[in-house]
């Protein structure tokens, strides 16, 4: 007797091979992008003075052209008067659409005489700072409350043609 040859339908196990693939691509796809949402960014905003900058930063002798040639300018300078420099570092930690959590915060403060010399050196930081509350309320605006009705009454008429005429 011959061999007996064995025939299989190759057609229905690739085919059957491709569903489960489709099926667990899905799945696949769906981690991947709740992972990604859970990807935390962090922030750094500002810039840090290195502690070797800080100590080269002498008060009564050291100028408000040396701080800038040293430092750089500062992040923001006082609102009344530019005596007093701040520069201004923060770390922040953002995890999708969650509030950004601060990890760390730095404040140096440059307080100058009225000659432009430090006077004054001073250092902030997270545990220094504080929460300022929202003022209740809203800022009135001048003129009078319109009813709905009011409006769209008052809107008539006022849809000119103001386009292009042929």
């Amino acid at each position: 007797m011959g061999a007996i040859r064995m025939r299989f339908n190759t057609t229905r196990l690739a085919a059957g091979a491709a569903l489960r693939g489709l099926r667990r691509g899905p799945l696949i796809v769906a981690v991947a992008v709740l992972l990604v949402g859970c990807w935390s960014d962090v922030d750094q905003h500002g810039h840090l003075p290195t502690p070797d900058q800080i100590a080269q930063i002498k008060p009564g002798t050291t100028t408000k052209n040396d701080i800038v040639k040293l430092i750089g300018s500062p992040s923001s300078v006082s609102t009344f008067n530019d005596t007093t420099w701040y520069y201004i570092s923060r770390r922040t930690k953002q995890i999708a659409f969650l509030q950004p959590q601060v990890l760390d915060q730095q404040v140096f403060i440059i307080d100058f005489d009225d000659n432009g010399v430090v006077k004054d050196l001073s250092h902030k930081d997270l545990a220094d700072s504080r929460s300022v509350p929202m003022a209740p309320g809203a800022t009135p605006a001048p003129g009078r409350e319109l009813s709905f009705m009011e409006q769209l009454i008052g809107n008539v008429g006022r849809f000119g043609g103001g386009g292009a005429s042929p």
